[in-house]
C-alpha cells in the first residue's frame, strides 16, 4: 500500500509540474477540457458537482464515523476524521501557490479541486469506516461512483480543468491508502499509525 500511495503522490507531483511549468500536459488539458465542458444538461452536471461540497459529503462521512462509533472503532474514527482534516491543510496551500485559474473563470485558485479532494476523502473515509460491519463490498463501489460522479459534474460544467480533478484524485488517493493502512492496523492492534 504505500507503494501504491508513493505512486499516487508521484504522478501528482508530475502533474503539478506540468501545469507550473504550463508543459504538454497542460496543452492536452485545455483541449481535452474544451471538448467535454457544457455537454451533457447543465442541471445534471452542476448536481454531479454538489456531491462535492462539504455540506453534502460531511454529513455522510460523519453518519459513518458515528456508526463505527458506535460498534467501538474509536481509533479508525480518529483516523477517519485526521484524513478529512487534511484535505483543506494540502488543498488550500496548494491553490493558492499554483494560482491556476478556471476554465471559464480567470480568478485563481483552481489546481487541485477542492470538490473532487472532498468527495473522495469524505465517501472514501465513510467506505472505509463502514467495510467491517457489512457482509458485501459495497461501500468502496459507492465511494467511487460517488468520488467520479463529482468529477465528471466539475469537468462537464466547467469548474475545473481535468488535470485539477486528476490531480486530487491521486492526492487524496495517496492520503486513503494511509488511511486504509493505518485503519487496517489499528484493526489488527499493531502498533505504527
Amino acid at each position: 500500500m504505500l507503494f501504491s500511495a508513493l505512486g499516487c503522490v508521484l504522478l501528482f507531483a508530475l502533474i503539478t509540474w506540468q501545469v507550473m511549468a504550463r508543459g504538454p500536459l497542460l496543452r492536452l488539458d485545455v483541449r481535452v477540457d474544451h471538448q467535454i465542458v457544457g455537454t451533457g444538461p447543465g442541471w445534471l452536471s452542476g448536481g454531479l458537482s454538489d456531491l462535492g461540497n462539504t455540506e453534502v459529503a460531511l454529513p455522510v462521512l460523519v453518519l459513518a464515523m458515528a456508526y463505527a462509533l458506535w460498534r467501538g472503532s474509536r481509533r479508525d474514527v480518529l483516523v477517519a476524521a485526521l484524513a478529512m482534516a487534511a484535505v483543506p491543510a494540502l488543498v488550500v496551500p496548494l491553490k493558492l501557490w499554483t494560482a491556476r485559474s478556471g476554465p471559464l473563470d480567470p480568478s485563481t485558485g483552481y489546481f487541485p479541486s477542492g470538490h473532487s479532494a472532498t468527495a473522495m476523502v469524505a465517501y472514501g473515509g465513510a467506505a472505509l469506516l463502514l467495510m467491517p460491519y457489512v457482509r458485501r463490498n459495497w461501500p468502496v463501489p459507492v465511494a467511487v461512483i460517488l468520488t467520479v460522479a463529482t468529477g465528471t459534474g466539475l469537468l462537464l460544467h466547467g469548474y475545473h480543468w481535468p488535470l485539477d480533478v486528476l490531480a486530487s484524485w491521486l492526492l487524496c488517493g495517496a492520503l486513503l491508502l494511509v488511511t486504509a493502512s493505518c485503519m487496517r492496523r489499528s484493526s489488527s492492534r499493531t502498533p505504527g499509525c
